[in-house]
């Protein structure tokens, strides 16, 4: 199995994060431009749309061409998806006041990867939150609007 045929993604598969990296929003979609905290030539990140309870706010970082997971993801593009990571969890330290922070990736059907764009979760973490005995649910765009400002102001 070469690179180039490791894919998972259905036929006519409508990529949301593509979509959202072109700064479209449709049915397809979840997150909104709103959503958008920072954006460069390669990467972008956001407030995620599905949110876990002890960990509000939190953000993926997405490259803005598409690359279906890890196996394909350019060098190059990945030292600036995990750059702009940094970024993102330096400002949440300062916005959220937050106690610590991970980042989790997921590639293919058994590694919980559920949307065929790579893509880096960033949460902020408190003690005792319990991210991995929890479940996510969407968040409103209206509610994820507040964490995307707290994160911008820190971004500049």
């Amino acid at each position: 199995m070469t690179e180039q045929t490791i894919t998972h993604a259905p036929p006519g598969y409508v990529c949301p994060f593509c979509l959202l990296a072109a700064g479209v929003e449709n049915e397809h979609v979840w997150s909104r431009e709103s959503d958008v905290i920072y954006r460069e030539e390669f990467a972008l990140a956001l407030i995620a749309a599905k949110q876990w309870p002890g960990t509000p706010g939190h953000v993926l970082i997405i490259p803005t061409a598409h690359y279906e997971n890890l196996y394909v993801l350019p060098d190059a593009v990945g030292a600036r998806v995990h750059a702009l990571s940094r970024r993102v969890a330096l400002a949440m330290k300062a916005a959220y006041g937050c106690a610590g922070i991970s980042t989790r990736q997921h590639n293919e059907p058994a590694g919980q990867q559920d949307v065929w764009h790579s893509h880096l979760h960033v949460f902020p973490r408190w003690p005792d939150d319990s991210l991995y005995f929890t479940h996510g649910s969407v968040m409103p765009p209206e509610e994820r609007a507040g964490y995307a400002a707290r994160l911008k102001s820190h971004l500049l």
